[in-house]
């Protein structure tokens, strides 16, 4: 099991838009170095990729959800 972490604080948003759909479902495939979500910083987007390979179990913050440095918003099976 592996965790994704944010990389920085701020606000988490699982899809690229609010119209979008999620980057990420529970049960998806993620390889290394997709994009599982967005963290906002001062109007900032920054991608948030993933460095390891599996299967989403489960987010652990919900859309919009703040955010700090090291929490983690993605586990990985």
């Amino acid at each position: 099991m592996a965790e994704i972490v944010s990389p920085l604080p701020g606000t988490f948003y699982m899809r690229p838009a609010p119209d979008a759909p999620n980057y990420k479902q529970v049960g998806d495939s993620v390889a290394i170095d997709d994009v599982i979500g967005l963290v906002e910083v001062m109007k900032m987007f920054n991608e948030v990729r993933s460095e390891v390979s599996g299967k989403v179990l489960r987010y652990a913050v919900e859309n919009e959800d703040p955010v700090e440095a090291g929490q983690v918003l993605l586990v990985i099976a």
